[in-house]
């Protein structure tokens, strides 16, 4: 039956995700949806463009993992994006929570809610072909249809999710019925999909009633649905983001959309859609995606290469020179160095959790990390010391902190830092240093007009980024 009106489609981004398959570039701090690989953007940034112009008297909602909520703003406010709602979770639980969590939030302002609901890490170069296909999956979901957008096999690709197509629905042309979900086919079963003329990947791309979600999701996974009912009323709101309490949600059974209610609904529908899109998946998603030179080859960087064909070689810092290589991917950072096959690029995902369950933290963090204030990045580690250089923006100031189990040394190189410690506040310029030592409470502010330039040298038994205690904080993270 149709609804009583068209439901009002508000966009939500979701940026969960690790990336691993992108690692060494992609790490758990810093993952591919943030990295510039789309023609200088970030696959979120791209997401943002491409809902230029498409209901726009409505707030962009995104949901995202509380470590990356400046990332988030910082390249949202680079692009002058229109206003948005940042819901920051406290934990990953997968999209199902992800969403219900957002639809029990905008139910409450808005009852005839629906949500067009889309991954921050795909590429969508051709919005015009995306905005049709969006335009015909309303005409479903004001038939009361959950709507997925499906696209047509270009190879048989194992690693993607695939739909199979029913019967036309009456009411909207070229839109079908789902017979089925089928998740992660063996290649055999992916190469009869391709061929057979009724089976799409799963692009991942919905369109949802907010109030149908929340009842089909009571249905199938009721538990679930009261749990992030729960989780949606301990939602904390701060100026800039809307912070989602960590008990409630974890709590939360983590489970995809699809698990949850599109592999068990009948209510599903497939719109078929011609655009152009990668999940830039892996690196030889990538490779196929991007601009090769007359030899196959995708290179950035500083790199020299003779007698190299088809290849995909990225340098973040180093020169990289290839001799005599053929289907190689190559990527090179600060702290580490891929060298695979192509045909072999899905298998990085699995050497990355190799990596984690050795608790290296080359799968987490890049040498150089982010922060609200600027960012850091390390220089050098030995047995009880660590040196560090920290970069503060104008204006900018850190934490007020302490440290049970470390010392510190600062050294301003370039730029007036003004420096708490203890009780004491001084102006240290160019050359002049200051020592913290254990358990004095500290910061470091830029009162300049050019980044602040600071050596951090830690001495003491314990290192790690977990021995600071906030205790002020102008970025709400106490």
């Amino acid at each position: 039956m149709p609804t009583d009106r068209p439901l009002n489609i508000y966009p939500l981004i979701l940026c969960g995700g690790s990336g691993t398959r992108l690692w060494p570039l992609s790490r758990e701090s810093h993952p591919k949806q943030f990295l510039p690989l789309l023609r200088g953007r970030s696959p979120f940034q791209a997401t943002l463009e491409r809902l230029n112009g498409y209901a726009e008297s409505r707030p962009v909602l995104i949901v995202a993992n509380q470590a990356h909520r400046f990332t988030i703003q910082e390249q949202a406010r680079a692009l002058g994006a229109r206003p948005y709602r940042l819901y920051t979770e406290p934990c990953g639980r997968g999209t199902a929570p992800a969403v219900a969590v957002a639809a029990c939030r905008l139910l409450r302002e808005d009852p005839h809610a629906a949500m067009l609901i889309m991954p921050a890490d795909h590429d969508i170069p051709d919005h015009a072909s995306f905005r049709a296909a969006i335009e015909l999956g309303e005409a479903a979901l004001n038939l009361q249809h959950l709507v997925v957008f499906g696209l047509p096999p270009a190879s048989p690709e194992s690693g993607y999710g695939y739909i199979e197509r029913g019967e036309s629905l009456p009411d909207v042309p070229r839109c079908h019925q789902v017979t089925s979900f089928i998740e992660k086919p063996e290649r055999e079963i992916a190469q009869h999909f391709t061929q057979s003329g009724r089976h799409y990947w799963n692009s991942g791309i919905f369109l949802f009633g907010a109030a149908q979600f929340m009842a089909e999701l009571e249905q199938f996974e009721p538990e679930l649905a009261a749990c992030c009912r729960q989780a949606a009323d301990t939602i904390v709101e701060a100026s800039d983001h809307q912070h989602i309490e960590l008990d409630a949600f974890a709590r939360c059974r983590s489970i995809s959309i699809d698990h949850a209610i599109l592999e068990r609904t009948h209510a599903a529908a497939v719109v078929p859609a011609s655009f152009a899109w990668s999940d830039i998946g892996s690196w030889q998603a990538l490779w196929e995606a991007d601009v090769k030179d007359p030899q196959g080859n995708v290179t950035r960087g500083d790199i020299h290469l003779h007698d190299v064909t088809d290849s995909y070689v990225h340098s973040s810092q180093r020169m990289v020179v290839g001799i005599g290589l053929k289907n190689m991917i190559i990527v090179e950072t600060a702290d580490a160095l891929l060298v695979a096959t192509r045909e072999n690029a899905q298998q990085v995902k699995e050497a990355v959790e190799l990596l984690r369950t050795q608790e290296r933290e080359e799968c987490r963090t890049h040498q150089r990390v982010e922060r609200p204030w600027g960012c850091y990045e390390d220089i050098d580690s030995g047995d009880r010391f660590r040196v560090k250089r920290l970069t503060v923006n104008p204006g900018a100031r850190l934490s007020l902190q302490m440290h049970h189990h470390r010392a510190e040394h600062w050294v301003v190189v370039r730029g007036t830092a003004r420096v708490t410690r203890g009780e004491e506040i001084v102006l240290l310029s160019e050359n002049q240093s200051t020592y913290i030592p254990v358990g004095v409470s500290h910061r470091l502010e830029n009162p300049g007009k050019i980044p602040l330039e600071v050596i951090e040298t830690q001495s003491g038994s314990y290192l790690k980024e977990d021995d600071i205690v906030r205790i002020e904080d102008v970025y709400c993270r106490v």
